[in-house]
């Protein structure tokens, strides 16, 4: 069992930056992949972002303005978002993908205004 908690959203405006926060119950070494999806009112979840040991992925729509990492010694994912475009509002969730199942957090709200 791997317990999510997300922190770090909120109300910013265009062109601000916001960075979230995801703490794992477990030791996030261990987690294969590790990911923020998002996911707007009336639209499916989305792949925002995803990161293993070697390699991060970044949805084209967030590609040079997002940036994801991982700090293993406090269980802690980051997701740094500059650049921010009011497209951007959506719940953002932190996924972990493990040999046990895969997890969610609870989500946290971003709202990005113009």
């Amino acid at each position: 069992q791997v317990q999510l908690v997300e922190s770090g959203g909120g109300l910013v405006q265009a062109g601000g930056s916001l960075r979230l926060s995801c703490l794992s119950s477990r030791s996030i070494f261990s987690i294969n992949t590790m990911g923020w999806f998002r996911q707007a009112p009336g639209k499916q979840r989305e792949l925002v972002a995803a990161i293993t040991s070697v390699t991060t992925n970044y949805a084209d729509s967030v590609k040079g303005r997002f940036t994801i990492s991982r700090d293993n010694a406090k269980n802690t994912v980051y997701l740094q978002m500059n650049s921010l475009k009011p497209e951007d509002t959506a719940v953002y969730y932190c996924n972990a993908n493990t040999v046990w199942g895969t997890y969610w957090g609870q989500g946290t709200q971003v709202t990005v205004s113009s």
